[in-house]
C-alpha cells in the first residue's frame, strides 16, 4: 500500500501493477485532474458502484455481451439516446406544410437503443402553402436501414382526420413516405403516430 503525507508525487513517477478497488489488478495512471485511468485491460472482481458521475463510453465502444450465448452478427450495445424533435413534412411535388408551433404537444419523442428506434408523436398543422403531391415525406431522427415495405399494422398506429394510414421507410434515408394527397392536409388537422424501425 502506498501512503503519502504532506507531499505530491508526479503521476509520471507512479507506474507498475497496483491494487484496484473491488479486487483485480491493472496498470493505473493519473490524468492529473483527479481521475484515474485503468489500462492494460484490467480485470475487476465484484460489483462496481458509481457513487457520483456516470460511466462514459467512448464513441463506437459499448457493452460487450459476447460472453453470453448468441448467434447474431454483433453483441455490442454501442448506443443509447433519447430526445425530441420537430419533424418536417414535405409534399413530393411542391408547396409546404406548416405546423402549429404554439401547440406544446407538437413534437416527436424518440428512444434509440442500439439500432432500434421507437417514436411516438403528435403534430397539428397550422396551415399550408398550396401543397401539391400524392405523398408527403416525413423526417426521421436517424436514417432507416431498410425500406420499400410498409411499417403498418401492429408496427405503427397513425391516425389522421379519423383515418389510419400506412407509411413506407426510405432505405438509407432519414425520411418515411406518407401516401396521402398533400392538399387534404389542411389547417387545424392533426396527426398522431407510434412506431418502431431499425436505423442504419
Amino acid at each position: 500500500m502506498l501512503k503519502v503525507a504532506n507531499s505530491v508525487i508526479s503521476a509520471s513517477r507512479i507506474t507498475g501493477v497496483l491494487p484496484v478497488v473491488n479486487g483485480g489488478t491493472g496498470v493505473t495512471t493519473s490524468t492529473g485532474t483527479g481521475n484515474t485511468v485503468l489500462s492494460a485491460a484490467p480485470t475487476l472482481s465484484g460489483n462496481v458502484t458509481l457513487s457520483t458521475g456516470n460511466l462514459v463510453v467512448s464513441d463506437t465502444k459499448g457493452i460487450d455481451f459476447s460472453a453470453t450465448p448468441g448467434t447474431g452478427t454483433s453483441e455490442l450495445l454501442a448506443d443509447y439516446e433519447e430526445g425530441t424533435y420537430t419533424p418536417t413534412f414535405t409534399p413530393n411535388t411542391s408547396g409546404t406544410l406548416v405546423l402549429n408551433s404554439a401547440d406544446s404537444r407538437n413534437k416527436f419523442v424518440y428512444t434509440k437503443t442500439g439500432r432500434s428506434v421507437a417514436i411516438t408523436g403528435y403534430v397539428q398543422f397550422l396551415g399550408s402553402s398550396t401543397p401539391v403531391g400524392t405523398s408527403v415525406a416525413i423526417s426521421l431522427p436517424f436514417a432507416a436501414s431498410d425500406g420499400g415495405g410498409t411499417i403498418g399494422g401492429a408496427g405503427i398506429v397513425a391516425v389522421f382526420n379519423g383515418v389510419t394510414y400506412l407509411f413506407n421507410l426510405n432505405a438509407g434515408a432519414s425520411t418515411m413516405t406518407w401516401t396521402i394527397a398533400a392538399s387534404s392536409i389542411t389547417d387545424g388537422l392533426f396527426l398522431t403516430l407510434s412506431f418502431n424501425y431499425t436505423a442504419t
